[in-house]
């Protein structure tokens, strides 16, 4: 690490786990000072605890992102105690995958993915944005997904809202160069990070794996009974399978550990032998 995360004010939406709590903690590891925001307050506060007993500087405040006022609050919670927003890591989101099919049970969800993908990215970059022009600098952190690239089925709505991360940051960059920076991280599957039971239909995952869903429903399997060789699950083999959180939340700090006049614009991540064809 270059150095550039200690001091930084930083806010993260659905910090109670996740790549949220990772990137929380591996923060304020690097010296920075991390605003916690999760609608469950309970499960952020438990990471600003062991933020702040390892030494760090934390804080947890509950907000629900498809609400403008509370993610202006959390905001300003992060002004109030730091001084600054110099980051806004936009993480928390939902994945209702399903066939259109299954829009009787589907909807209710789809309607949240349309408030939590969209509405409270946009709610994170409007709350941020007058603080960020007023100190002349600022970065904001989308979170999408490889589901952003292309329509596939299984995915129309959640790829619809990754796809519309894409586009507000882009249209953010281009209108504040030199004031916002702004990544957007794309990750590729990564099962362990609880995402997964937001699915509405598990075949819905065909879309993005195509020819490759027996082989991955039988490694979703065998991961579930403890059976998939340890092997595939090592970063170091070349057919890595399924990616740990860890690596989604270190390409976040990786792009906030740069001087400020240098962007990292996109990332994606992938296990190098994942099964996803998008």
């Amino acid at each position: 690490m270059s150095g550039h995360v200690a001091s930084k004010s930083i806010v993260i939406t659905g910090a109670g786990g996740g790549f949220g709590s990772l990137v929380a903690r591996k923060a304020a590891a690097l010296g920075a000072s991390v605003t916690l925001g999760d609608i469950d307050v309970s499960a952020a506060q438990a990471v600003v605890d062991e933020i702040v007993e390892a030494g760090g500087r934390a804080q947890a405040v509950a907000v629900d992102v498809r609400d403008l006022a509370q993610v202006k609050a959390l905001v300003k919670a992060a002004l109030d105690a730091f001084g600054a927003v110099d980051v806004m890591v936009n993480n928390a989101g939902i994945m209702p995958l399903a066939f259109f099919s299954d829009h009787e049970a589907a909807y209710p969800a789809w309607e949240r993915c349309i408030d939590i993908n969209i509405k409270g990215v946009l709610n994170g970059m409007v709350a941020a944005y007058d603080p960020m022009i007023a100190a002349g600098r600022g970065q904001i952190v989308n979170i999408s997904s490889i589901y952003g690239n292309f329509p596939v089925i299984g995915a129309a709505v959640y790829g619809a809202s990754k796809s519309a991360v894409n586009f507000l940051s882009e249209s953010l960059r281009v209108e504040s160069r030199g004031r916002i920076k702004v990544t957007t991280i794309k990750p590729t599957g990564v099962p362990s990070t609880g995402l997964s039971g937001t699915v509405v239909n598990q075949a819905a995952g065909i879309g993005i794996v195509a020819h490759n869903m027996p082989d991955f429903m039988e490694m979703v399997g065998q991961m579930a009974e403890g059976t998939f060789p340890p092997e595939r699950l090592d970063p170091e083999a070349m057919d890595y399978a399924s990616l740990a959180p860890e690596h989604i939340a270190d390409a976040v700090i990786h792009a906030i550990d740069q001087p400020w006049g240098v962007s990292i614009a996109e990332v994606t991540v992938r296990a190098a032998g994942d099964h996803f064809v998008l």
